[in-house]
Order: C-alpha cells, then sequence, then structure tokens
C-alpha cells in the first residue's frame, strides 16, 4: 500500500449538490440513476477505500459498493459515469470505467441504511470500549503491546466515529472530521512509540498474564464484530472496509497474545517492545494517510 497525495478535483466534484456517499442512507437523485463499474488497480485496502468516499461525498451518488479483493468498484449514480470518473483519476489508484448502464431506480438494490448504521453504532462502542481497557491495563501492566493495540482500537472507532458524525453533512464537513480523527489518531501513535521507546530504555518488563488474558478479550470483542459484519457482508452490502478493519485487529490481538507467551517463555521483554512498535507504527501510518486527504 502506498499512500497518494490527492489533488483537488475537477470543478464539477465541487459544484454538485453535496450527496454523501457514506453511511447516510438512501438519497434522492434527480433524472435517470446509472450504475457504472470501475476497475480501481490501487484500491487494496480500507485507507483507499475511505479516500474514495470522501472524494465521492459532493457527487449526486445514491450507493457505493467496494469489492477491495477484486479492486472494482460499483457506483449508482445520477449524471454521467465521466463525471464520477474525473473525480476518481486524481486520486492516483489507476481508475478506469469498465461500464455504465441506466438502472430502475425504483428497483435498485439499496442497502438498509438504518441497520448498517445501527452496526457501526455497535462497532463504535465496541472498539471505544476495548481502548480504553487496553490502554488502562497496558498501563498497569507495563505492556507496550497493550497499549498499542489500544491505539490500534482507537483508530478502528474513530473511522466508525467520522461515517457517523458527518452523516447528511457536506464533503468539507466529512473531511474535516477525518482530519480530527486523524490528528488525534497521530498524537496517540507517537504516544505509543515514545511509551514503546521509553520501556526500551528503562527495561521495564511486562506482565506476561495480563498481556494475554486483555489481549483474548479483544480477541473476542473483534469476533463479535466480525460476526456482525459478516451478515452484511454475505448480503453484498458495504461493509467491507469495517470486515477488514476487525479482521486486522484480529491479527494484532494474536500477535500481543503470541508476544506474551514468548515474555512468560523466555523471560525477556523484548517480544512486547517489538509487537507494541509494529502496531504503533501501522497506526501512525493510518493517520497519516488520514491527513494527506484533500
Amino acid at each position: 500500500m502506498s499512500a497518494h497525495n490527492t489533488p483537488p478535483c475537477h470543478d464539477h466534484c465541487s459544484k454538485v449538490n453535496a450527496v454523501p456517499a457514506g453511511n447516510e442512507g438512501p438519497v434522492e437523485v434527480d433524472g435517470v440513476l446509472r450504475r457504472s463499474v470501475f476497475r480501481v488497480p490501487g484500491m487494496d485496502c480500507p485507507s483507499e477505500e475511505q479516500m474514495i468516499r470522501l472524494r465521492l461525498s459532493a457527487m449526486p451518488v445514491s450507493s457505493l459498493e467496494f469489492d477491495l479483493v477484486g479492486r472494482k468498484l460499483v457506483v449508482c449514480h445520477g449524471g454521467e459515469a465521466s463525471d464520477i470518473l474525473n473525480c476518481l483519476v486524481p486520486l492516483g489508484y489507476g481508475a478506469e470505467l469498465v461500464e455504465s448502464a441506466l438502472v430502475d431506480s425504483g428497483n435498485a438494490a439499496v442497502l438498509n441504511q438504518a441497520v448498517e448504521t445501527k452496526t457501526l453504532w455497535i462497532l463504535l462502542a465496541i472498539n471505544a470500549a476495548m481502548f480504553v481497557i487496553e490502554i488502562v491495563a497496558g498501563w498497569l501492566g507495563n505492556s507496550a503491546g497493550l497499549i498499542a493495540d489500544g491505539a490500534d482500537m482507537f483508530a478502528d472507532a474513530a473511522v466508525y466515529g467520522v461515517a457517523l458524525y458527518a452523516v447528511g453533512g457536506s464533503y468539507r464537513h466529512k473531511l474535516s472530521a477525518a482530519r480530527l480523527a486523524g490528528i488525534l489518531q497521530m498524537a496517540l501513535a507517537i504516544g505509543v512509540l515514545g511509551e514503546v521507546a521509553r520501556r526500551m530504555l528503562t527495561g521495564s518488563a511486562p506482565e506476561e498474564l495480563t498481556m494475554v488474558g486483555v489481549s483474548l478479550l479483544a480477541l473476542a470483542a473483534n469476533i463479535a464484530c466480525l460476526a456482525l459484519i459478516a451478515r452484511h457482508r454475505q448480503g453484498g452490502v458495504h461493509m467491507r472496509a469495517s470486515y477488514i478493519f476487525s479482521a486486522n485487529d484480529v491479527l494484532a490481538n494474536l500477535g500481543v497474545i503470541v508476544a506474551g507467551s514468548l515474555v512468560a517463555w523466555t523471560g525477556s521483554p523484548i517480544p512486547d517492545w517489538v509487537i507494541g512498535g509494529i502496531i504503533g507504527a501501522l497506526v501512525l501510518i493510518g493517520a497519516v494517510r488520514i491527513l494527506r486527504l484533500r
């Protein structure tokens, strides 16, 4: 994955009436409705998806469907497909139009946004709660890995929070909210990396039982998130980004559990420092990507 500096979109992007393309629910689009399929080779992670969503916030978009594995984006929209493409090209992901056809707006497949919004609130609550639990447990248990994993939970909560906070807002409103989340995420990531460095200098040893126990709790929380999102994903609606966030969190949880086990086995705090540094760096990279949005 590589970060892209995104120059301003064409004038048409900013002149149309603002119609958020996030989790706001079905929208009314004047005139005919088109279903356009785009191939986006550079779209391979939730960060790129978030950038595309922000980019299309000011466009007359009814729904977005992302296929990160297949590098495909399906957009139901008003206006011409070329207008959507003109907004995607400056992102630098290699977007190209595959096909575009008129659809019957009355029969268009539309996500039940009320259910999705409720799910996002649940995901936000779970991630926010685990953020607090892991930060406190990591501090008391001298575990850089738990603190870093808590920061990762905050990063996910920030994504869900931005989506919900910006409901009904303009593109500029949504972008400002995303940048605020990015600033908070960056500050937290820098703090985590600083804490890892401090523990390396002082040689503080983590409590391996605390590391493993709390990580098991976080693992259970993320599995619950995956179960919630899986129902939407199988239904063909857009929740793939949230699914990938939680899947990545499961990997981070397993990393902390392995690190805690290695600490118990070797008696060395190095595995805790390593996993803390890795997760902290990933959170920092995510923050930079958000702040590069234009």
